[in-house]
């Protein structure tokens, strides 16, 4: 038989843990938009990355932003650079997993595009690499994390910490983050 109490305590975590948006995130999440919104304006390209459910975040919201959020309006710059399966394994093979999202940063991006990574660790290779090499050539650096932040936090602009350490209610906490934030750059592009 299924243990409903189960579900009773997985939801008391996640509202524990949605409650600490406010004190923990809030300047950050402001702080995180207009960042973004400052490189939408400029013609910048907004690039998200992440492994695993990180991945599938990356690719939501970039999504959020090539598509529509809350209302029909013009494409905006995004990509989630987790989905170009041909890249991902080219480079995977010819050079290291840990250089997937460096080689494409080194190649896609420009001064005055903005990189987000996402790590429930804060402590993946992969994503440490491609923000430290962003900052290196100018980029916006942001970084979605949980935990204790590992490696990643102090490593960026803005950092979005999300102090739990399981890592399902870190992942529903930045989808969270990820739509506060869509929100508030389609108000502040004018679309809402």
């Amino acid at each position: 038989m299924i243990d409903e109490h189960l579900i009773d305590q997985n939801v008391a975590e996640h509202r524990a843990v949605v409650e600490t948006i406010l004190s923990d995130n809030r300047s950050a999440i402001a702080s995180a938009a207009s960042k973004i919104v400052e490189s939408l304006r400029a013609g910048g390209c907004i690039f998200w990355f992440g492994n695993g459910g990180s991945a599938s975040d990356s690719q939501h919201l970039a999504a959020e932003f090539v598509g529509r959020f809350k209302k029909n309006r013009r494409a905006l710059r995004s990509i989630a650079l987790n989905c170009d399966t041909s890249t991902l394994t080219c480079i995977s093979n010819d050079f290291s997993f840990d250089d997937i999202f460096a080689r494409q940063i080194e190649a896609l991006g420009r001064p005055g595009d903005l990189a987000i990574g996402i790590s429930t660790s804060g402590n993946s290779e992969n994503v440490i690499r491609a923000l430290n090499l962003a900052k290196e050539m100018g980029l916006t650096t942001i970084s979605m994390l949980g935990k204790g932040g590992g490696k990643l936090r102090e490593a960026t602009d803005v950092t979005l910490l999300v102090r739990s350490d399981t890592t399902a209610r870190v992942q529903e906490t930045h989808i969270l983050i990820g739509h506060i934030i869509c929100d508030l750059v389609e108000l502040e592009l004018g679309f809402a």
